[in-house]
């Protein structure tokens, strides 16, 4: 591990972001450029102080999964982020099967949906990246081990997590997700990703075993979705689906039409949902 160019590489790199570059509201008056530690620290997911000794050279060996928090709250390129890993003394992840790095111009564009819910996912349903409405909406599916962060093994095997939607739709939820999971295993034969993710659902959920016995193919795409929030109530959004990254990396923008109900309740939510996560935090 070579802790002064490591130092070095990060300071640089906080100094060059914004904080509009990463969806934060710049504040107080700055004394100088970029980030401050505190914030790359928080888009991290780690202590203020664990970073500081990384940008003072003396912190301990950063693991593989806090290498991939800072390269991805530091909006870093793929070259980057593997130089990142080589000063930590770690191999950088395969390229073909990187599959949670999420390229910096995607990030920049899910930062400034600052008044829709919009996050960035895996064609399997593993959650990415959130904005801030999409944490006020469904909740902060970053801060969960990586396990719990899959949307599709959670619709299934996590009871609590269909309570985000009215009852009565839950069936055409589920055909969907097992639609969109059958498409993509069959376009990835070889991937033990989506495989793997079949063979746990299957042994798991007798509704998905059903379902995906059906054999229904359809992949993610634009829809009209419902949320049950507790603070708003109902929310019927609209539902866009952009791909991007060979097709494995889609970035999912939930919107309401002006003049609609669902458009006033996505403003409140803008509003005491925002408050409540800070209120929490």
């Amino acid at each position: 591990m070579n802790r002064a160019e490591l130092a070095d590489f990060l300071r640089r790199g906080r100094a060059r972001l914004a904080p509009s570059d990463v969806g934060l509201t710049p504040g107080a008056r700055r004394r100088t450029p970029g980030l401050r530690r505190e914030e790359v620290a928080q888009l991290a997911g780690m202590s203020v102080d664990y970073y500081t000794r990384l940008e003072q050279s003396r912190g301990p060996r950063p693991s593989r999964q806090m290498l991939t928090a800072l390269a991805r709250a530091l909006r870093l390129t793929e070259d980057e982020r593997d130089h990142l890993f080589h000063l930590a003394g770690e191999e950088p992840p395969r390229r073909e099967t990187a599959s949670a790095h999420v390229r910096p111009g995607l990030l920049l564009i899910l930062d400034r949906l600052y008044d829709s819910p919009a996050q960035v996912v895996t064609d399997c349903g593993e959650v990415l990246a959130q904005n801030a409405m999409a944490r006020a909406l469904s909740g902060d599916v970053m801060s969960r081990p990586r396990r719990e962060r899959n949307l599709t093994r959670g619709f299934f095997l996590d009871p609590a997590a269909r309570t985000l939607f009215p009852p009565e739709d839950h069936e055409a939820i589920a055909r969907a997700q097992v639609a969109n999971l059958r498409a993509v295993a069959a376009a990835r034969p070889d991937d033990p990703e989506p495989a793997g993710l079949v063979a746990e659902l299957r042994a798991g959920s007798e509704e998905f075993a059903r379902l995906w016995d059906a054999h229904e193919v359809a992949r993610r795409d634009q829809a009209t979705k419902r949320f049950l929030h507790p603070l708003v109530g109902l929310l019927e959004l609209d539902c866009e689906v952009m791909v991007s990254h060979q097709q494995r990396h889609l970035l999912v923008v939930h919107s309401a039409r002006p003049g609609t109900d669902a458009h006033e309740r996505l403003q409140l939510l803008r509003v005491v949902g925002l408050q409540d996560m800070s209120t929490r935090g």
